[in-house]
C-alpha cells in the first residue's frame, strides 16, 4: 500500500473529519459471547423485545439462544420465523408459558411470526378479523390489562414493487384494525415494519427513494398511521433518539459487507398509542447483537404505572419528523389484483453495492 505523503493528507481534511465524526457503531459478524453489557430492566418495568429472526431454525444455530438467555425479557415477538408450525422445544414452558404461533398458510417456510410471553394475556387473535389479507403469518394480537400488543412483520412492496399494491393495502387493514383496539386500550405496535421512515433511518437515502422501504407511499402510508385518529401514536425509538443515525439501524444486508460499512436501515419499531408514552421508560437498539439474524433485536422498557400524573403536549413530538423533507406522495388508488405471496420478501439492496438493498436480486437468506 502507498503511503499518503503530507500533500495527500492535507488534500482531505474535510472527509478525515467527517470520519471522524461518525458514530462508532459495532460492525461484528457475528453474535456476541460476552453479554454483560445487558442489565436487567429496570424497577418498575417489563422489557419487551422485537426482534425479527430471518429464519428461527438458522439463528438458532448462530447464537440466537444465547441471547434471549441473556435478555431474558418479559415478551418476545419474532418475525420472519419461517416456521411451518410451532417449534415446541425451542424456549422452556416453565420461563415462558404463553407461547403464541402464526405460521404461512400461503408457503412453507415464508414469513411467520410467535410471541413468548412471560405474563398471561387475556386474549388472542390471529391476522385480522375483518380482513383476510394475512395469510402469510404475519400478525399476532395479545390483550394485555393496560394495552393491546400488536406484534407484525409488515409484508415488503418487493422486487421492483410489485407488492407495492398489496402493502398498501396492509397498512390501511392496519390502521383500523390499530383504531379499533383502541377503542378499548392503547396500543404497542411493534416489528419488522419494513420502512425506514425519514432519509435520516437509513444510510443512502438518495439512491433509495424507489426501493422498497423506502417509497413516497410507503413513507407517507406510515406517517398517515403515525397521525391516528382519537390520538397520536408516537414512534418511541426516535421519540427518545431523535438524531440517532448509524446506530439506530435494525437491519444490515448480508450482500456487499453492508455491515462493516454501517451501511443500513431502520426497519424495527415500537409505535405506542400516545397515552403510554408516560409509561416508555426507554428504547434500546441491540446493534452488538448482530449474527444470529441480517437484524438486531429492539428493546423496549415498559413502566409499570404512568410516570407522570397528565401527558401535555411538549411530551409529543413537535412535527413530523420528515416533514422537512420533500413532500411525500399521497397513497396511490389501490387496484384490484393483489400480486401473488411468492414474490420475495426482503431486497438486500440496490444496484449500488454500498447502497444497502439490491435493486434486482433478493437476498437467498430472506423470503423468497
Amino acid at each position: 500500500m502507498a503511503v499518503k505523503r503530507a500533500a495527500d493528507t492535507a488534500a482531505e481534511p474535510a472527509a478525515a473529519k467527517k470520519v471522524l465524526m461518525r458514530p462508532a457503531v459495532p460492525t461484528n459478524k457475528t453474535m456476541p459471547t460476552d453479554y454483560s453489557f445487558i442489565e436487567p430492566a429496570p424497577a418498575g418495568c417489563r422489557k419487551i423485545v422485537s426482534f425479527n429472526v430471518n429464519s428461527l431454525a438458522a439463528a438458532c444455530k448462530k447464537g440466537f439462544k444465547e441471547y434471549v438467555a441473556a435478555e431474558d425479557p418479559d415478551i418476545l415477538c419474532l418475525q420472519e420465523t419461517k416456521a411451518n408450525q410451532p417449534m415446541a422445544f425451542l424456549l422452556s414452558k416453565k420461563q415462558y408459558p404463553h407461547q403464541f404461533w402464526h405460521c404461512s398458510r400461503a408457503k412453507k417456510g415464508y414469513s411467520g411470526t410467535a410471541i413468548f410471553s412471560k405474563i398471561k394475556p387475556l386474549r388472542s387473535q390471529y391476522g385480522f378479523e375483518t380482513s383476510t389479507i394475512d395469510d402469510e403469518g404475519r400478525l399476532i394480537t395479545l390483550e394485555f390489562e393496560s394495552f393491546h400488543l400488536v406484534a407484525c412483520y409488515v409484508p415488503n412492496a418487493g422486487e421492483k414493487l410489485v407488492r407495492l399494491d398489496r402493502r398498501m393495502r396492509w397498512d390501511d387493514a392496519m390502521r383500523a384494525h390499530l383504531e379499533e383496539l383502541e377503542k378499548s386500550k392503547p396500543v404497542i405496535y411493534t416489528g419488522d415494519l419494513n420502512v425506514a421512515h425519514c432519509e435520516i433511518d437509513l444510510a443512502r437515502p438518495d439512491s433509495n427513494h424507489r426501493s422498497a422501504g423506502f417509497t413516497d407511499e410507503e413513507r407517507g402510508s406510515f406517517s398517515k398511521t403515525l397521525q391516528g385518529s382519537a390520538f397520536p401514536r408516537i414512534d418511541a425509538f426516535r421519540h427518545l433518539h431523535p438524531d440517532a443515525r448509524a446506530d439506530a439501524y435494525t437491519y444490515f444486508g448480508y450482500r456487499a459487507n453492508c455491515r462493516e460499512k454501517s451501511v443500513g436501515w431502520r426497519l424495527d419499531y415500537f409505535v405506542v398509542s400516545q397515552p403510554l408514552l408516560s409509561r416508555v421508560a426507554g428504547v434500546i437498539n441491540r446493534n452488538q447483537c448482530y449474527g444470529a439474524s441480517d437484524h438486531v433485536p429492539l428493546l423496549l422498557y415498559l413502566r409499570d404505572k404512568d410516570h407522570s400524573a397528565a401527558h401535555d403536549q411538549s411530551e409529543l413530538p413537535a412535527e413530523d419528523p420528515c416533514k422537512s423533507e420533500s413532500a411525500l406522495s399521497p397513497e396511490p388508488a389501490h387496484s384490484a389484483a393483489i400480486e401473488p405471496s411468492s414474490v420475495g420478501d426482503k431486497l438486500d439492496g440496490k444496484s449500488d453495492p454500498a447502497s444497502g438493498k439490491l435493486d434486482a436480486k433478493p437476498d437467498p437468506a430472506s423470503d423468497q
